[in-house]
């Protein structure tokens, strides 16, 4: 096996940037419009479309549109995303233990 990042350091460049967080964190709750997520988590419109793309093609994210109209697209997290939910909680549980 050649040397290379171990899975942590992996992960982190997938997960680790602040907006990708935040819009993991904000899609805990379930699928959210795109506007939505724009008012919930005050990203820019290209930010945020970006951020949706790049989870996307990590598999973290999924987007749905509705054709009716009018037109809207939904996003929402993916199996894998979701398998997110216990390292948010663990992290969480870090930080109100050694974060002031």
């Amino acid at each position: 096996m050649e040397p290379g990042p171990c899975s942590v350091i992996e992960s982190f460049d997938m997960i680790g940037s602040k907006w990708k967080l935040i819009i993991i964190n904000d899609l805990q709750n379930g699928e959210k419009r795109f506007n939505e997520l724009k008012r919930s988590t005050e990203a820019s419109s290209r930010t945020l479309s970006r951020v949706l793309q790049d989870l996307q093609e990590d598999g973290i994210v999924e987007k749905r549109i509705e054709d009716e109209s009018p037109v809207a697209s939904y996003y929402s997290l993916t199996e894998k995303g979701l398998g997110l939910f216990p390292v948010f909680e663990e992290i969480n549980e870090w930080a109100d233990e050694w974060l002031e």
